[in-house]
C-alpha cells in the first residue's frame, strides 16, 4: 500500500521534510535567544540610565575597553573643549533619520588626560566633503553628563573604516584612533552627552535609547515553531491524499476490466 513512499518524487519530498523541521526549530530557537537578549539589554539600559551619574575616570582609563555592563552608564566629566582637535563623524542619523554627521570634541581634564564627547548631530551642508557648520562648543571649564559608549570598531558596529577621508573626518568613535591626534592620553570609550543641552537646535543630542521595545522576535520564534509543527502534518495529509487517489484510480480500473464487452450490431436480413 505504502510502497509508492519507495519512489523517488516521495523519497525526496520526505528528505525535504527531514531537512525543514530541524531548521525551523533552530530557527525559532534563534529568534527566542534574540528575544531574550533584547530584554535583557533592555533592563542594562533602564537600570543605567536611572543610576546616578559616576566621574568618568570611575569607569574607565586610557586603553580601557568598556564593558557591556557599563554601556549606557550616566557618567560625568569636567574639563576644557580641545575644539582644534574636533572632528565630526560620518553616516550618522538623527531622530527623523536623516543622514549627517555626530560632532565629537576631546574634553581635556585637569589631570591632562582627554574624554572624547559626542556632542551631538549636524546635518550635511551643501559639499559633503567640506567640514560642516558646527555650533562651537563652550568656552571655558564646562560639566558634561552622559552616556558612556565604547569604542566603534567595524566587527562591533558593522561601519567600514574607509580611508582617505576630507580633513577633520572619520567613520568610527575610536579613542586609540583619536589618542594618535591628540598625543595625549585618551579615556577609553566616549561620552554621549545629554547635559548641558545646546542653547540652539544644534547640534541634537543623540536620542535615549529604547529601553521599552521588546521587538517581534518572540512572535516570529512562534512562528517558526508553528511551521516546524506543520510540515510533518502537511506530508501526512499528503500521503492520505495520495493513498486515497490510487484506490479510487483502483477501483475505476477494475469496474472498467469487469465490465461485459458491448456485443456488436447485427443488420436485418
Amino acid at each position: 500500500m505504502y510502497r509508492f513512499l519507495l519512489s523517488r518524487q516521495w523519497v525526496i519530498l520526505t528528505l525535504l521534510m527531514l531537512v525543514l523541521i530541524p531548521t525551523m526549530v533552530e530557527l525559532g530557537f534563534w529568534q527566542l535567544h534574540r528575544h531574550e537578549h533584547r530584554v535583557a539589554q533592555n533592563k542594562l539600559i533602564s537600570a543605567n540610565l536611572r543610576a546616578k551619574p559616576l566621574p568618568v575616570g570611575d569607569l574607565t582609563s586610557p586603553g580601557h575597553t568598556v564593558p557591556r555592563a557599563d554601556y549606557w552608564r550616566r557618567v560625568t566629566a569636567t574639563g576644557t573643549y580641545d575644539t582644534a582637535h574636533e572632528v565630526v563623524v560620518r553616516r550618522r542619523t538623527d531622530a527623523d533619520d536623516q543622514v549627517g554627521f555626530h560632532v565629537l570634541t576631546p574634553l581635556v581634564m585637569d589631570d591632562g588626560r582627554a574624554v572624547l564627547v559626542n556632542r551631538g548631530w549636524v546635518p550635511f551642508g551643501a559639499d559633503q566633503q567640506a567640514f560642516p557648520k558646527v555650533p562651537a562648543a563652550p568656552k571655558g571649564e564646562v560639566t558634561v553628563t552622559g552616556r558612556l559608549k565604547a569604542d566603534e570598531t567595524t566587527a562591533g558596529s558593522g561601519i567600514k573604516d574607509l580611508s582617505g577621508l576630507p580633513p577633520r573626518q572619520i567613520m568610527l568613535i575610536n579613542s586609540a584612533q583619536q589618542a594618535k591626534a591628540l598625543s595625549r592620553p585618551v579615556l577609553g570609550g566616549y561620552i554621549e552627552q545629554t547635559e548641558p543641552v545646546p542653547a540652539g537646535p544644534r547640534p541634537q543630542l543623540v536620542p535615549e535609547p529604547d529601553a521599552d521595545s521588546i521587538g517581534p522576535h518572540m512572535a516570529y520564534a512562534v512562528q517558526w515553531w508553528l511551521f516546524a509543527a506543520a510540515v510533518p502534518v502537511g506530508w501526512v495529509v499528503l500521503v492520505r491524499r495520495e493513498l486515497r487517489d490510487r484506490a479510487a484510480q483502483a477501483e475505476g480500473e477494475a469496474g472498467a476490466s469487469g465490465a461485459a464487452p458491448a456485443e456488436p450490431a447485427t443488420a436485418d436480413a
